[in-house]
């Protein structure tokens, strides 16, 4: 088996054997010269999925979390077997928990200890003691950059392959009581410029030329829209990042306790003027 580089390009010919050529770019596996056969590959801009997968190691059980379906199609996408993927708000663990099913590696930082030691626990029970490594911390702090530089040593990398941003939506949720939650935030200026803080620990422990991924939703506040996910996206491309794809994906089937608060919040909708949110954004960026 030989592999060339075209340069031009930065694609990956791997002779495989005799004249079969797989034809890869330098950040996934997928197979250029046999591209129909990754149908299940999401490459549109509008993601619709019809609820929560479970099982394979995802629980529903913590509120706030993404669908391990766009991890798996993030993945698929932007990382090879053995990559190692940066998750700066890990929660409860989707993004290393999806890393381990897919053959992949995981550093997590988590500001909650008792979560990241829960999450520690559900990864030991899942067969993930060696492939992820979570570090208890404010991701906007040296303390958690030096920790994950200290991971990628341990994993034999100087930087990480992929970069996985799923910060608060400002106040609509509640993390913690702690004044470096970034849902603890007063203003929407205090919540960006954390969050820049955020991705520019992110943006430094990040390999060139490699991609990365904001999850977020916009809110509304004193009956006006606030643009949460394009004002992370201007932070982001005022670090370096290039935009490259703003994804819209539904939220419906991925939410827990409205039940009997639909009608209230239709009721409001109509009685506001505003429109009720039933999507999220998926904004893939690139380290220049």
């Amino acid at each position: 088996m030989a592999i060339q580089r075209n340069k031009k390009s930065a694609v990956d010919l791997t002779v495989i054997s005799g004249n079969t050529v797989k034809k890869t770019k330098s950040y996934n596996d997928i197979d250029l010269n046999n591209w129909r056969a990754y149908d299940h590959v999401e490459t549109g801009t509008l993601w619709m999925f019809p609820s929560r997968a479970k099982g394979n190691g995802h629980k529903f059980n913590y509120h706030g979390n993404y669908i391990p379906q766009i991890a798996e199609q993030l993945y698929n996408r932007y990382t090879k077997p053995d990559d190692v993927v940066l998750d700066l708000f890990l929660g409860s663990g989707t993004s290393a928990i999806e890393a381990i099913n897919m053959g992949r590696r995981c550093i997590g930082v988590e500001l909650k200890p008792e979560l990241a030691s829960q999450v520690e626990e559900v990864i030991k029970n899942h067969g993930g003691k060696n492939l992820v490594e979570v570090i208890s911390a404010d991701s906007t702090s040296l303390e958690a950059k030096q920790g994950i530089e200290n991971a990628l040593y341990s994993f034999g990398r100087e930087k990480a392959q992929f970069l996985v941003l799923h910060p608060p939506y400002a106040d609509i949720i509640k993390f913690s009581d702690k004044a470096e939650d970034l849902s603890n935030c007063e203003t929407t200026e205090e919540f960006l410029e954390m969050f820049k803080g955020v991705a520019k620990n992110g943006y430094d422990c990040l390999e060139s030329g490699r991609y990365a991924a904001l999850i977020i939703g916009d809110k509304y506040s004193k009956g006006e829209l606030i643009p949460l996910g394009f004002l992370c996206m201007q932070k982001m491309n005022e670090l370096g990042f290039k935009t490259k794809s703003v994804i819209v994906k539904n939220i419906e089937g991925n939410e827990m306790g409205k039940g009997r608060t639909g009608n209230l919040w239709r009721y409001r909708a109509l009685a506001g003027g505003f429109n009720i949110f039933k999507h999220e954004y998926i904004m893939i960026f690139q380290k220049k």
